[in-house]
């Protein structure tokens, strides 16, 4: 029992052919690459993203500052 021979591998391959049939292996095999490359921008963008996402909170500070908490808060003003 050792491992498959180029043969084997190529028998294999000749049959899932018949079997799905090449126009459906191309679009198997381009949803895959586009898979794998959308996967690659969205590990490559985690530390872009624009501001306002988690982590940056200048802009929350200063929209807090001028809103009233309540109805007090707005008397007062």
């Amino acid at each position: 029992m050792g491992s498959f021979s180029l043969w084997h591998w190529l028998v294999v391959l000749l049959i899932v052919v018949l079997v799905f049939g090449t126009k459906r292996l191309k679009n198997v095999g381009k949803d895959v690459g586009e898979a794998v490359k959308g996967f690659k921008q969205g590990m490559g963008d985690d530390d872009k993203g624009p501001p306002g996402q988690l982590g940056d909170e200048s802009g929350i500070d200063s929209q807090r500052s001028e809103q009233p908490r309540n109805d007090t808060d707005r008397e007062q003003r």
